[in-house]
């Protein structure tokens, strides 16, 4: 069942486990002025910010690019 995905980096990567590494890194303040989301600036918690990302495409790229860069 599983299915190795060679061009796909994030394979694997949950969202939640995405989210917790670059506020480790940043912080919601920092993540949100990187990323223009609203959501990480006005009382952001690990629940909203996944129920916001889940639900919003747009801002939910911006964190898996900014999540490559971190990586990488």
């Amino acid at each position: 069942m599983s299915q190795e995905q060679p061009n796909n980096p994030l394979h694997g990567i949950k969202l939640a486990t995405m989210l917790e590494e670059l506020y480790l890194e940043y912080g919601w303040e920092e993540l949100g002025e990187i990323l223009k989301i609203n959501a990480f600036k006005n009382n952001p918690t690990y629940k909203s910010g996944l129920k916001f990302l889940r639900t919003t495409p747009w801002a939910r790229t911006k964190v898996e690019k900014l999540y490559l860069e971190y990586i990488s």
